[in-house]
């Protein structure tokens, strides 16, 4: 078959699921190329677990690789930094390369270390310095792009951030506190884009925000929405940062390992993300993070010695020499217990394939949506229907959302929920069957047709 998944696309176009959708599910199965990937990772017998976007599932060679750094830790002690295979000195740098091709980067332009938030600190901390110098993005062919920033021709100008209602909080309360570090008023310097629907943003009205404000210094958007599952077009609010003289950063947390970028192609200037979800390294592993290699040598905003260049790190001169490479923007010692998973959860994908990956992750929601249409009347999809605009998650909504998922954990199938009225539902490529996603929603249409969800109470907060 040249296109394994064409069935789940057909289904959601129009063509339907067939009198036995069951059917459906297995011939999908057993013309999926990535099938046997399932076997590689840790999920406890029974449960179906689809809270990837949250928190990935361990694999046998995330464990293997954390196994090997746990034993150079007990047998070379302080060696390891120097004689481990590979020495733990390079970890940074040496992930970076790994990660670099799933975001669409060269090696030197990716580097793991820090947290997410963190990294957003320190990205958007020292673009605001650039600006704050009067030293704008450099994009070759953008004639408003040429390094120089001073909005209506003043110098002393504040400059604002972009960012949308719908990002994930953290990105906003990072912002802010770098924007009131260098007094400037957070009230008035950041701008937000809001939502038509509540679920999306439509990029219209960032380059519309961009066009009514002339200070606007950084653009910062995720790449996919957290609740809503959207997928943003990067090249595009790129070119629109650029145009108007702008940096463009993005957070990549709900689409690194899912979808794969071209941050180089595509003009970004920085970019983080973190790698507990679609990357499956554990949970708090460590973050990652993208600089473009036109803004190497500028110095991070939170400056550490594990970022110095390394050739000198261990001269411990007092004067501070950052990395000509993303590699400036570590901080402190790299966590090497929390690092050491990514490594063979990396080597996991890229032996899938992030495109392959990509389709079947597609596939898979096609199929999810085309059972919810068909089956639950009580549910609708808040996640864009188009492959352009669609992340790896599909958020379901029902006014008893909350109880609804709770029902479902009860069930074995794991989900999380996102106020007011969000179930998110998350088949992810590597370990998920198109038979699992079937058997989500048999679960979840008993559970509404017997009014199961009613027993449960909501809650006043908590994980999810």
């Amino acid at each position: 078959m040249d296109d394994p998944y064409a069935p789940a696309r057909d289904a959601l176009a129009g063509e339907g699921l067939g009198s036995d959708p069951a059917h459906l599910a297995a011939r999908l199965d057993e013309n999926d190329p990535l099938s046997s990937f399932a076997d590689r990772y840790r999920i406890p017998e029974g449960l179906l677990y689809m809270d990837g976007n949250s928190l990935g599932p361990a694999s046998d060679a995330a464990l293997a690789s954390l196994d090997r750094v746990v034993d150079e830790w007990r047998d070379l002690l302080i060696g390891g930094w120097t004689d481990a295979d590979p020495p733990w000195f390079e970890v940074g740098e040496r992930l970076g390369d790994g990660l670099a091709p799933l975001v669409g980067a060269d090696p030197d332009e990716v580097v793991v270390g820090n947290s997410i938030t963190v990294n957003i600190h320190t990205l958007v901390g020292t673009f605001l310095d650039e600006l704050l110098a009067g030293n704008g993005p450099e994009r070759e062919g953008v004639a408003t792009a040429d390094g120089e920033w001073a909005p209506n021709g003043d110098p002393d100008a504040h400059p604002a951030v972009l960012v949308n209602e719908l990002d994930f909080p953290s990105d906003h309360y990072a912002i802010r506190a770098q924007l009131r570090q260098r007094g400037i008023d957070p009230d008035e310097k950041l701008r937000v884009v809001p939502s038509r629907d509540g679920r999306t943003i439509d990029p219209r009205d960032i380059e519309a925000a961009l066009a009514a404000h002339d200070d606007i210094g950084i653009v910062w958007m995720p790449t996919a929405l957290y609740r809503s599952g959207q997928l943003f077009d990067v090249p595009r609010i790129t070119e629109a940062a650029h145009e108007a003289g702008a940096y463009a950063g993005f957070d990549a947390a709900h689409s690194a390992g899912a979808v794969p970028h071209e941050f180089d192609e595509g003009g970004v200037d920085f970019a983080v993300w973190c790698t507990y979800k679609y990357l499956n390294a554990g949970p708090g592993s460590i973050g990652a993070l993208f600089v473009a290699e036109r803004h190497h040598g500028l110095t991070p905003a939170l400056a550490g010695w594990w970022g110095h260049e390394k050739a000198t790190q261990f001269e411990m001169n007092m004067e501070y020499t950052p990395a000509d490479s993303a590699g400036a923007w570590q901080i402190g010692t790299p966590p090497l217990l929390s690092a050491a998973p990514l490594e063979g959860s990396v080597e996991l994908l890229r032996e899938a394939g992030i495109e392959r990956l990509r389709e079947k992750s597609l596939a898979l929601t096609d199929f999810l949506i085309a059972l919810v249409d068909d089956r639950l009347p009580e549910v609708s999809v808040g996640t864009p229907r188009d492959h352009a605009s669609r992340g790896g998650h599909v958020a379901l909504e029902h006014p008893d959302a909350e109880r609804l998922s709770e029902a479902l954990k009860d069930r074995g199938v794991v989900v999380d929920f996102r106020p007011p009225n969000v179930v998110r539902v998350c088949p992810a490529a590597p370990y998920t069957s198109f038979a699992d996603v079937l058997e989500v929603v048999d679960e979840v249409e008993a559970i509404l047709e017997s009014g199961a969800h009613e027993a449960y109470a909501t809650s006043e907060g908590g994980v999810t």
